[in-house]
Protein backbone atom coordinates (compact mmCIF):
# COMPACT_ATOMS: atom_id res chain seq x y z
CA UNK A 1 0.00 0.00 0.00
CA UNK A 2 1.47 3.42 -0.46
CA UNK A 3 0.77 6.96 0.99
CA UNK A 4 -1.86 7.65 -1.28
CA UNK A 5 -3.68 4.62 -1.59
CA UNK A 6 -5.29 3.24 2.51
CA UNK A 7 -6.55 0.53 0.90
CA UNK A 8 -4.96 -2.88 -0.43
CA UNK A 9 -4.58 -6.18 -1.53
CA UNK A 10 -2.13 -8.53 -0.88
CA UNK A 11 -1.77 -11.62 -2.93
CA UNK A 12 0.24 -14.91 -2.56
CA UNK A 13 0.57 -18.02 -4.86
CA UNK A 14 0.74 -21.46 -3.34
CA UNK A 15 3.19 -23.65 -4.55
CA UNK A 16 1.71 -27.73 -6.09
CA UNK A 17 0.99 -29.83 -3.19
CA UNK A 18 2.67 -33.93 -3.93
CA UNK A 19 -0.83 -35.18 -3.83
CA UNK A 20 -1.82 -32.76 -6.55
CA UNK A 21 0.74 -31.15 -8.97
CA UNK A 22 -1.95 -29.67 -11.02
CA UNK A 23 -3.13 -27.88 -7.87
CA UNK A 24 -2.98 -23.70 -7.76
CA UNK A 25 -3.73 -21.82 -4.67
CA UNK A 26 -3.94 -17.80 -4.72
CA UNK A 27 -4.12 -16.44 -1.18
CA UNK A 28 -5.92 -13.31 -1.21
CA UNK A 29 -5.60 -10.26 1.98
CA UNK A 30 -8.01 -7.37 1.88
CA UNK A 31 -7.16 -4.33 3.97
CA UNK A 32 -7.57 -0.92 4.84
CA UNK A 33 -4.08 0.60 6.47
CA UNK A 34 -4.19 3.06 9.15
CA UNK A 35 -0.86 5.21 10.18
CA UNK A 36 -0.27 6.38 13.57
CA UNK A 37 2.41 7.56 15.55
CA UNK A 38 4.56 6.21 19.06
CA UNK A 39 5.42 8.79 20.90
CA UNK A 40 7.68 6.68 22.74
CA UNK A 41 9.62 5.69 19.89
CA UNK A 42 9.16 8.74 17.86
CA UNK A 43 8.16 6.74 14.75
CA UNK A 44 5.38 6.61 12.47
CA UNK A 45 3.42 3.00 12.94
CA UNK A 46 1.13 1.22 10.43
CA UNK A 47 -1.75 -1.04 11.26
CA UNK A 48 -3.88 -3.07 9.31
CA UNK A 49 -7.74 -2.77 9.74
CA UNK A 50 -10.58 -4.57 8.41
CA UNK A 51 -8.78 -7.25 7.03
CA UNK A 52 -10.39 -10.41 5.24
CA UNK A 53 -8.54 -13.13 4.07
CA UNK A 54 -9.54 -15.52 0.77
CA UNK A 55 -8.28 -18.33 -0.68
CA UNK A 56 -9.08 -19.26 -4.62
CA UNK A 57 -8.10 -22.99 -5.20
CA UNK A 58 -7.60 -24.35 -8.98
CA UNK A 59 -7.29 -28.55 -8.95
CA UNK A 60 -6.74 -28.09 -12.92
CA UNK A 61 -3.81 -25.99 -13.41
CA UNK A 62 -5.43 -22.61 -12.71
CA UNK A 63 -8.00 -23.08 -16.02
CA UNK A 64 -10.97 -23.17 -13.45
CA UNK A 65 -10.86 -21.71 -9.60
CA UNK A 66 -13.68 -22.12 -7.12
CA UNK A 67 -13.54 -19.76 -3.99
CA UNK A 68 -16.17 -18.64 -1.18
CA UNK A 69 -16.78 -15.08 -1.81
CA UNK A 70 -16.87 -12.87 1.48
CA UNK A 71 -15.90 -9.65 0.15
CA UNK A 72 -18.04 -7.36 -2.03
CA UNK A 73 -15.47 -6.79 -4.31
CA UNK A 74 -17.87 -4.59 -6.65
CA UNK A 75 -18.84 -2.34 -3.71
CA UNK A 76 -22.30 -2.81 -4.67
CA UNK A 77 -23.40 -3.24 -1.16
CA UNK A 78 -24.29 -7.31 -1.44
CA UNK A 79 -22.16 -10.00 -1.89
CA UNK A 80 -23.42 -12.08 -4.58
CA UNK A 81 -22.06 -14.18 -7.98
CA UNK A 82 -20.39 -10.81 -9.44
CA UNK A 83 -18.50 -10.71 -6.66
CA UNK A 84 -16.75 -14.46 -7.07
CA UNK A 85 -16.69 -13.68 -10.74
CA UNK A 86 -14.15 -10.52 -9.87
CA UNK A 87 -12.27 -12.34 -7.34
CA UNK A 88 -11.76 -15.25 -9.78
CA UNK A 89 -10.64 -13.24 -12.54
CA UNK A 90 -7.95 -11.74 -9.99
CA UNK A 91 -6.92 -15.14 -8.66
CA UNK A 92 -6.84 -16.49 -12.34
CA UNK A 93 -4.88 -13.47 -13.49
CA UNK A 94 -2.50 -13.51 -10.73
CA UNK A 95 -1.91 -17.04 -10.98
CA UNK A 96 -0.61 -16.66 -14.56
CA UNK A 97 2.45 -14.04 -13.52
CA UNK A 98 5.84 -16.09 -13.27
CA UNK A 99 7.45 -13.58 -11.20
CA UNK A 100 5.17 -11.43 -8.93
Amino acid sequence: MSTYNQRGVFLQLMRPTMVNPKEVRVCMQFALKEEGYDPVNRDVTCSLLDSTALEAVSNDGGATFTIRASVDADGDGDIDLQDKAILIGLAKAYSKIINP
